[in-house]
């Protein structure tokens, strides 16, 4: 894997300055939650750097790329191809930086939507990128905030339950992965 300084460069020069300051942000949330859960802090730290670093390509540099990278792209990720960023974003990671780690490559991927019995790591990347403190209109986001220290799978049921609501009351499509992934934080909480 590449040098830790030479990824942040790189991806501050790939990024606008609010997404990399949002960036920063999540590195910094994701480094407190793994010292509060026991997680590597430097994977939380690399994950947490690149995970938005293919978000400012185009709709269709993504659906290029994801091509290219030969990700299956399915009918909901051509409709809102935005959700392509994590997965593209991903195995960028994993040519350019040559980040070879399944659990960051997998907390990368999945960061948007989610996925069914997530790795630690992949949930604090998730909820990171929702409640780092440069984020400020994120549904209940001062309450999620909160339980993330007290209850992680608590708080991304929360999460979901806020992001799902957002996007339907946009009418926008839901991607089944996100339901997956909520229902199977329902089912493991006791």
């Amino acid at each position: 894997m590449k040098d830790y300084y030479f990824i942040q460069n790189e991806v501050k020069n790939m990024l606008t300055f609010d997404r990399f300051i949002h960036s920063l942000g999540v590195e910094k949330e994701a480094i407190k939650l793994g010292e509060r859960y026991g997680v590597d802090i430097n994977k939380c730290r690399i994950a947490a750097i690149v995970h938005d670093c293919q978000k400012d390509l185009s709709d269709e540099e993504l659906i290029k790329k994801a091509m290219e990278y030969k990700i299956d792209v399915d009918k909901i990720q051509l409709k809102s191809p935005q959700l392509l960023h994590g997965p593209v974003g991903a195995l960028y990671s994993k040519e350019k930086f040559e980040i070879e780690d399944e659990e960051i490559i997998n907390a990368v991927y999945y960061h948007t939507t989610g996925r069914e019995n997530m790795s630690l790591l992949e949930k604090i990347i998730y909820i990171a990128d929702i409640i780092e403190e440069n984020r400020k209109y994120f549904p209940q986001l001062e309450s999620i905030r909160h339980e993330a220290y007290k209850d992680l799978d608590n708080a991304l049921i929360m999460s979901a339950d806020s992001t799902i609501t957002y996007v339907i009351k946009r009418r926008c499509l839901i991607h089944p992965l996100t339901i997956e992934f909520r229902n199977s934080l329902l089912l493991g909480v006791k």
